[in-house]
């Protein structure tokens, strides 16, 4: 009987062991790996423009598989049109106010936290690598990152140039990532293609073909350039989280804007935003208004970052999410003539635009904001003008004065930046200067050449006298044609409206050189020199003409400490070399001549006249 009990014990436990080993308890799940991120932004791309957005004649093939493979935001608005804004808007997730950087040239507050500061701090590799001067690490967008590729190229005569080639950035980035594709890293790359001037308006074949035609191939460019990146990612095997944006719209004459920054209207403000990978549903389209400032949010939840102080929110992507308000601005009327800053808010189906004339749209029944309802609709547009008020006033609490005079020059190249003096007192609404605004972007959009750009500068001008971007170019148009003696004046305007930057400085020094005043140039570029200290243009020009007025002495040191702050400056190394053979140190400008040897291209034309120098001092 204890046999027969102790067997059905045995029976009994076995019979417990056997059903353990039958159903063994399931081995703890292995996280998913947390994924790479790539971020694309593409420069004054507008959403209606892409294929995946309904436009039939699009060439974007890359744009339109992303959208495909994840999700597309049907209404995505940047926070300003304003690349160095709504960049910051990105980096940030913070509206304008609070990063500080309201208008290219101005610096984000160091303080706020940036997406490339997340990722460093979890251990991944990151890399920006960006196509214009307007995201110039100055600008504080390098913070966080480690590997920052903003170097812009430089010409024959060795001035660096504003803007590079979608193809130089991605090569960049593709050999960074190269490096990096056994690490986790966060990518961002910033094309500038679809920006103006649109192809090369110089040649007279492409110039007389559309605008818009042109603008189109510029957009398929990006995109070409998007999707060499792109595969580039996938080809490295680990699971990435792709996310690609516009930073703001283009204006082609709706509202009678042209190009983009002064107004506030969905033209400019409407973007693309697409986001693929990391689990994302694919073919998932959202209708729900989303801002810039809910990228980086989105990305740090996404990549298993934890969380992120942001104003943004985690985007939609599975569910749709309370109503908000949604905040956009443009302090560039301010800052660029000193109008009326545009302030935005939408909600519920509504826009309110705080002006002086304020407007106030029904955005469901009136999408291209056409019809202005603030007087028929009072109770609501005094709500959403609160609203706006309490996220910024109409004023800025500094100057907004850029970070450095130096940078205005090259901001202004680009189409930013007039230069003009913020007054006192009433703003006139940018709604009332609407015309000059449209003239000053077309000049600066660099379409205009020749007799074309000389009358409209004089439009400009019989418009605004006193204006001291036009002045100034309009000089320059006249030096460059032969005219100094009808330049100096309009260089003189300029300098008399405090025209920041040493541009109108430079140009009168060179028309009086041209007219053979040398004091009157060098009492201009000295004046320059006051201004900008180390503006290495300005200390290699009073250089040179040091050295040509039989100087050379004098002009060894200025143009020593040009090529100090920028030894590519290959004028001035030309100019050196001449100087201390004129100074009888033949063995330092054979030295300086085959320096400048080594850093000239192979095939620039300049080097069969430094060999000819060279020879001569051997």
């Amino acid at each position: 009987m204890i046999i027969e009990g102790v067997k059905r014990l045995s029976v009994g436990l076995l019979c417990v062991l056997a059903a353990a080993c039958g159903s063994p308890t399931p081995p703890a799940a292995t996280p998913e790996p947390k994924p790479n991120v790539l971020l694309i932004t593409i420069d004054t791309l507008r959403a209606d423009r892409v294929g995946a957005y309904g436009y039939r004649a699009a060439r974007t093939p890359a744009l339109d598989a992303l959208a495909a493979e994840g999700a597309r935001f049907d209404r995505a608005y940047a926070t300003a049109p304003i690349t160095l804004t709504s960049h910051a808007s990105i980096m940030t997730g913070r509206y304008p106010p609070g990063h500080g950087a309201r208008h290219n040239g101005m610096r984000i507050d160091l303080a706020v936290p940036t997406l490339a500061e997340a990722f460093t701090r979890a251990g991944a590799a990151t890399g920006a690598f960006v196509a214009a001067f307007p995201l110039d690490r100055r600008f504080g967008l390098i913070k966080g990152f480690q590997t920052y590729g903003d170097t812009m190229p430089r010409d024959e005569s060795g001035h660096q140039a504003n803007e590079r080639a979608g193809r130089l950035v991605v090569d960049e980035a593709l050999a960074w990532l190269d490096a990096h594709r056994q690490q986790r890293f966060f990518l961002w790359v910033h094309l500038f293609e679809p920006h103006a001037p649109y192809g090369n308006p110089d040649d007279p074949a492409q110039a007389r073909r559309p605008v818009s035609d042109r603008y189109d191939d510029e957009v398929a460019e990006a995109d070409a350039q998007a999707g060499r990146v792109i595969r580039a990612v996938r080809a490295t095997g680990a699971p990435t989280l792709i996310v690609a944006a516009a930073d703001h719209g283009e204006a082609f004459g709706e509202h009678g804007e042209v190009s983009h920054s002064l107004f506030a209207y969905d033209t400019t403000l409407r973007v693309p935003l697409m986001v693929a990978g990391a689990r994302v549903q694919p073919g998932r389209t959202v209708d729900e208004p989303v801002s810039l400032v809910d990228v980086a949010p989105t990305i740090v939840n996404l990549a298993g970052l934890g969380t992120f102080d942001s104003d943004g929110q985690m985007l939609p992507l599975k569910a749709p999410r309370d109503a908000r308000a949604l905040y956009g601005e443009t302090f560039a009327p301010l800052l660029d003539f000193g109008w009326a800053p545009l302030r935005t808010v939408r909600m519920d189906g509504w826009k309110y635009i705080a002006a002086p004339k304020p407007e106030l749209y029904d955005l469901k029944n009136d999408p291209g904001e056409t019809r202005n309802v603030a007087s028929a609709e009072p109770a609501r547009a005094s709500d959403l003008a609160r609203r706006v008020d309490a996220i910024s006033p109409a004023t800025l609490a500094s100057s907004g004065t850029t970070t450095d005079p130096g940078v205005r020059a090259r901001l202004q190249a680009l189409g930013y930046l007039s230069g003009r003096a913020t007054a006192s007192g009433a703003r006139p609404d940018p709604k009332d200067r609407r015309e000059l605004a449209a003239k000053m972007a077309e000049i600066t959009s660099g379409e205009l050449h020749g007799a074309a750009l000389e009358r409209g500068l004089r439009d400009i001008l019989r418009l605004d006298p006193g204006n001291p971007q036009a002045n100034l170019r309009l000089g320059y148009v006249l030096m460059n044609g032969g005219n100094c003696h009808d330049a100096l004046p309009r260089f003189a305007a300029a300098i008399d409206a405090q025209l920041p930057g040493t541009d109108a400085l430079l140009g009168r020094a060179g028309c009086e050189i041209a007219l053979k005043h040398p004091d009157a140039a060098r009492a201009a570029l000295e004046r320059a020199l006051a201004l900008e200290p180390d503006n290495a243009v300005a200390g290699a020009n009073l250089g040179l003409l040091l050295s040509d007025t039989a100087r050379p002495a004098e002009a060894i040191p200025y143009l020593q400490r040009a090529l100090t702050r920028d030894p590519d400056l290959h004028q001035a190394r030309f100019g050196l070399a001449i100087a201390l053979a004129r100074a009888g140190r033949r063995d330092d400008a054979a030295r300086e001549a085959a320096e400048l040897l080594r850093r000239l291209p192979a095939d620039a034309p300049q080097r069969d006249e430094v060999q000819r120098l060279l020879a001569s001092l051997r």
